[in-house]
This record gives C-alpha cells, structure tokens and sequence, in this order.
C-alpha cells in the first residue's frame, strides 16, 4: 500500500543524494550490500539483548539505503537484473535477521507466544515476497495487500523500538507483533485471489442472437 502511495514521492526527494553519490561513483549494488549488511549487523547485536529503541532506530538507517540504491542507478543509468535480484536478495535476508533475532532473543527469555509471533511474522512475509515472485515470473501482477514490506518494517520497528530502553511502552511490541501476523495473514490471501482472478480462463463470448428469416429471404 505505501510503495503505491508514497515510493514516487520519496523517490523523488531521493533523487539528488542519488545523483552525488552516483558522481563519487558509488554503485547501487554497493549501496545495497551496505544496507543489508547494516541492518543485519545492527539485528544480531542489538535486538538479542533486548536493546530495542537503538536497534530499532540503526535498523532503520540502514532499510532506507533500499531506496538509496535505486536512485543511485536511475541517476548512472546503472539498472540491471542482477542489481534487481541482489536487492530482493538483501531484503529478503534483512527480514531474516530482523525476525530472527527477535525470535531468538524471545527463545532465550522464555516469551514462547512472543517467540511464535516473531517466527510466524517471518514465514508470512516470506511467503508474501515469494507469491509476487512466482505471479510475475508467469506473467502476472501480485503486488497488492494490506501489508507489504514498508508495512511489515514500520510495524515491527515501531513496536519494537517503543518498548525499548528508553520508553518501554507496556504491551506494544506483543501488540505490533501479533497485529503484523494478522496483516501478513491477509495479505498473502489478497495475493493469491489476485492471481487466482488473473489466471482465469477468460468467459466465452456470447452467441450472436438468431435472427428468423423475412419473406424476402424465403
């Protein structure tokens, strides 16, 4: 939903650092590696000790690179493929650690509802890239749903980080977490209607209407 209504806007406020950077000769798929590093670096340490508002706000930082990235190749002209799988690839394995490390730091701390709701948040987004993966590999569009990447990120950080160590908002993470299963679980039912209306055989056309013969036709 919000990389329909705000990824034109923030991609154009992005464009000039897009262009600096691309004069420095910075490459998007340097830009990428560096985000996915970050935010993996920043998951691993932090989140397992339960320093929530720090990891939360690093993690951040670093996410936004995955908008960096595209303005540094809209500005050398530099798009590809592989850039384009190396990105899906980053993203992918920063969700990984994000979840992954909450799940962890929940095992060890004996939160076991809180530990399935870390481990469900991290199958369902999964499951929710790889639908619009396989519909656009056979030609179709699945990129649709309450909640796609930019929604899964702005739900676990804000909660995570409001119960963190600085502001230790009571029940807020369990709720962001267990609304962000919620929201996954919808999702992934709107991306398979989707495809399923698409992958409809089309109706036939209707008969044309029988028209009876005048007297001058007999």
């Amino acid at each position: 939903m919000l990389n329909v209504l705000a990824r034109a806007s923030i991609s154009r406020a992005l464009e000039p650092l897009g262009e600096r950077l691309s004069r420095a000769g910075v490459t998007p798929n340097a830009v990428t590696v560096v985000g996915t590093t970050g935010t993996v670096a920043a998951a691993l340490i932090f989140f397992p000790r339960g320093w929530w508002f720090t990891g939360a706000l690093l993690i951040w930082g670093f996410v936004m690179l995955d908008m960096v990235d595209g303005a540094v190749a809209r500005a050398g002209g530099t798009s590809s493929p592989f850039g384009g799988v190396l990105d899906s690839t980053g993203d992918r394995i920063a969700d990984a650690a994000i979840f992954g490390s909450l799940a962890w730091y929940f095992a060890r701390h004996d939160q076991p509802a809180l530990l399935l709701a870390a481990l469900l948040c991290l199958v369902l987004g999964s499951l929710t890239s790889y639908i619009r993966a396989r519909a656009e590999a056979v030609g179709m569009n699945a990129t649709v749903g309450i909640a796609e990447r930019a929604e899964r990120l702005i739900i676990v950080l804000v909660g995570t980080g409001l119960a963190g160590e600085h502001l230790r908002v009571p029940y807020i993470q369990a709720a962001s977490l267990w609304l962000l299963v919620g929201a996954s679980t919808i999702t992934v039912g709107q991306r398979l209607v989707a495809v399923r209306r698409q992958s409809a055989p089309a109706a036939p056309p209707p008969p044309a209407p029988t028209i009876a013969p005048t007297a001058a036709d007999r």
